[in-house]
């Protein structure tokens, strides 16, 4: 082996070992620098950590400002509701009063509307039953034989029995007629004065009857239904034992 290659080999190793060594103490400070900076992905999820634990504990407390704020008018719009329906609960409650006095009332003015003009009819019916009394029951007796076809051949108590007859029929048809409307009359002879019923127009003492009994009906009184039409004019027999 000749010298020469020998030498080449020499210096080739030699150049070799002083790059290595020259680049040994930059390496070394790459890798400290390195040793010194955490990675990316490993701070970030150590930040992100805490901050998850942060926002897990925190939230809307319970008995914040807000829910206070949302309870109160909860509890605002509970209130008025309960109002409202009070009010339509009383509202509800007048106009059913008002449709039953309504219907009451129409009830009463139907029934009552000849209230006036019966009462006018009663000066008719007293006239018809004075006429009717003032007659005796002996003179109104039928006469004998057949009446004669000749209204001027009749005689006299002909012509008193027929009158009191049309006038009798008159009187009844009347009566029938104020009944058919409920108008009814009653004679309290008899019974205790009633001052709602009964207009006293004078009072004596009778023996053997008991004071405050109504004695003599001089005008019979009339009912409308269950309403006094008119008030039956009587006399009572007066207490004697003060």
């Amino acid at each position: 082996m000749s010298c020469r290659p020998a030498v080449t080999v020499f210096r080739s190793c030699a150049s070799s070992y002083a790059a290595r060594a020259a680049a040994r103490p930059s390496l070394n400070a790459a890798r400290r620098r390195f040793a010194g900076v955490r990675p990316y992905s490993a701070q970030a999820d150590a930040e992100q950590k805490p901050a998850e634990g942060t926002g897990a504990g925190e939230g809307a407390p319970e008995g914040s400002p807000a829910e206070k704020e949302c309870q109160e008018k909860l509890k605002k719009k509970e209130d008025e509701v309960q109002d409202l329906v009070g009010r339509l609960r009383y509202l509800q409650a007048d106009f059913l009063n008002l449709q039953r006095n309504a219907a009451r009332e129409k009830e009463q003015q139907r029934d009552f509307a000849i209230s006036k003009f019966a009462g006018d009819l009663l000066e008719t019916v007293d006239v018809l039953a004075m006429a009717l009394k003032s007659v005796p029951a002996s003179a109104i007796k039928p006469p004998a034989g057949d009446a004669p076809s000749n209204a001027a051949d009749k005689s006299a108590d002909h012509h008193l029995y027929d009158l009191h007859h049309g006038v009798e029929m008159t009187h009844r048809l009347l009566l029938q007629t104020l009944f058919k409307y409920q108008v009814k009359p009653f004679d309290p002879t008899g019974e205790q004065f009633d001052p709602n019923r009964h207009e006293a127009l004078y009072q004596a003492p009778i023996p053997g009857k008991e004071p405050g009994t109504v004695l003599e009906c001089q005008k019979t009184g009339y009912m409308i239904k269950d309403r006094v039409l008119r008030a039956a004019q009587v006399g009572v027999v007066q207490d004697t034992s003060s």
